[in-house]
C-alpha cells in the first residue's frame, strides 16, 4: 500500500467513525458555550481584582514604607 493509498483510507475510516459520534445538539451547544464565556468572564475579573489588590499591597510596602 503506497502512502496515497493510506492516505485515502485514513480519510474513509475517519468519517466512518464520526457518524458514530453523538453530537450535541445546537441548543446545548449553545448553552455550554454562553456557560463557558461566562465561567471565562468571572475568572478573569476575579484574577484582574487580584492583581489590583497585590499591586496595592506592593506599592503600598515598596513605595510608601
Amino acid at each position: 500500500m503506497n502512502t496515497f493509498e493510506k492516505l485515502i483510507n485514513y480519510i474513509k475510516e475517519t468519517r466512518l467513525e464520526l457518524r458514530h459520534v453523538n453530537w450535541p445538539s445546537r441548543q446545548n451547544t449553545i448553552r455550554f458555550t454562553i456557560l463557558v464565556i461566562g465561567v471565562s468572564a468571572a475568572l478573569a475579573a476575579y484574577v484582574g481584582l487580584l492583581d489590583v489588590f497585590f499591586q496595592y499591597l506592593l506599592n503600598s510596602f515598596v513605595f510608601y514604607g
